[in-house]
């Protein structure tokens, strides 16, 4: 009997990819690449795969073409990727009460008694499961391509707020990835910028210069411009900028950092040193925390990026980082979110998620619609008390 080739070629592309989801070997590298690149999509959005492999084998089944040894393994193998995705959704689910466990830890067990608006109870399960590459809401829009500074599209901003244009609203200005060679302001995060701006907030995406054009430190002095472009300009979209958080997501998450930590610092001011660039808070998300890429160890251009800007002053500040993260190791964020706290007078909250990947914020998923309502928190604790945001969580 023939094989039922469509059926076996479904089930060998899902259980390939449900591999490297699920188990996700992170060395060698060429291992941990491919964990990235193929276990990705799988490993936030598993309930794709589960109905893909479901829906094939039930019409193989349907059709007789279960019958032979062959298609029998088939199955075999698909009621294991299945299974192994299933295993992958139930961590992404659980990610919650991990984030839940983070804010306790970081804030202390009653910070939900300072936190003055009404915050996500239910994640958007319609979304998750049917829609979760569609980013746009109706009652925010998005204003792109905004120039803040003269190096063309790379220093273009987009801008999200809410449709009845707010009023006061606190600002996100939000850095993406792309190990300083490569990505846009459109691409990651977008559920956190379109949650926050339908709740009120005023979201600055930017891009930045990349490498070759420009090196270590030109993406932080473009980094320092958006923050300058936003004390001077967020009013006109009905922004407060006295309350300007920074976030970014990998190469991004160190820029938000590193802005967290050198307020009006000059070195990454040439040219606009007397601009406020100093932030309320900061989200970091899968970042890399360590030399500037690339340099080799005897030509770093400086200390490590940002652990060599710690400092008591620090503002409260937000690690997300994921376990099986194959580009920027878990490890290394665990180091950096341990001395922050051991250094700053503000809060740090850690956020480790099990069985997350490196980009784990492209998707409406379980995991990232968690730490979308983990990061509303924190940023709700900070502005709701000012004053002990400032001071170590109990």
């Amino acid at each position: 009997m023939d094989m039922p080739m469509g059926y076996v070629a479904t089930t060998a592309v899902f259980a390939w990819c449900a591999f490297f989801a699920v188990v996700a070997p992170r060395r060698p590298r060429f291992l941990g690449t491919l964990s990235f690149w193929f276990g990705l999509s799988l490993n936030e959005v598993p309930f794709v795969g589960i109905f893909v492999l479901a829906g094939s084998t039930v019409l193989a089944f349907a059709e007789g073409d279960l019958r032979s040894p062959g298609a029998k393994a088939v199955a075999a193998v698909s009621v294991l990727a299945t299974a192994a995705l299933a295993a992958s959704a139930w961590l992404g689910v659980r990610t919650d009460h991990v984030v839940g466990r983070a804010l306790r830890e970081g804030l202390g067990a009653d910070w939900r008694d300072h936190v003055h608006v009404s915050l996500r109870r239910h994640r958007p399960w319609a979304r998750i499961l049917l829609l979760p590459g569609v980013m746009r809401r109706r009652d925010v829009e998005r204003i792109a391509d905004i120039r803040y500074g003269e190096a063309g599209r790379r220093n273009l901003l987009d801008v999200y707020r809410r449709r009845d244009a707010p009023r006061d609203a606190p600002v996100l200005i939000y850095f993406h990835g792309g190990h300083y060679t490569g990505g846009a302001k459109n691409r990651e995060a977008r559920p956190l910028l379109y949650r926050l701006a339908s709740q009120g907030w005023v979201c600055v995406s930017a891009n930045y210069r990349l490498r070759p054009q420009t090196s270590f430190p030109g993406h932080q002095i473009d980094a320092k411009k958006v923050i300058a472009w936003a004390r001077e300009h967020a009013s006109a979209y009905g922004a407060d900028p006295s309350k300007l958080f920074v976030a970014g997501s990998s190469a991004g998450s160190n820029l938000a950092a590193l802005c967290a930590l050198t307020p009006n610092d000059p070195a990454f001011q040439p040219g606009f040193e007397s601009a406020d660039t100093s932030v309320t808070a900061a989200i970091c998300l899968y970042g890399y925390y360590g030399h500037y890429f690339g340099d080799p160890p005897d030509e770093q251009p400086g200390p490590l990026q940002p652990q060599g800007y710690l400092h008591p002053g620090a503002p409260p500040i937000l690690v997300v980082h994921g376990t099986k993260d194959a580009l920027a190791t878990v490890e290394a964020a665990r180091h950096f979110a341990s001395r922050l706290r051991r250094v700053s007078n503000s809060a740090v909250v850690y956020a480790e998620l099990p069985g997350g990947q490196h980009a784990f914020d492209l998707f409406h998923s379980p995991r990232f619609e968690a730490v979308v309502d983990g990061a509303e928190a924190f940023a709700a604790w900070v502005l709701a008390a000012p004053r002990r945001a400032g001071e170590p969580a109990p």
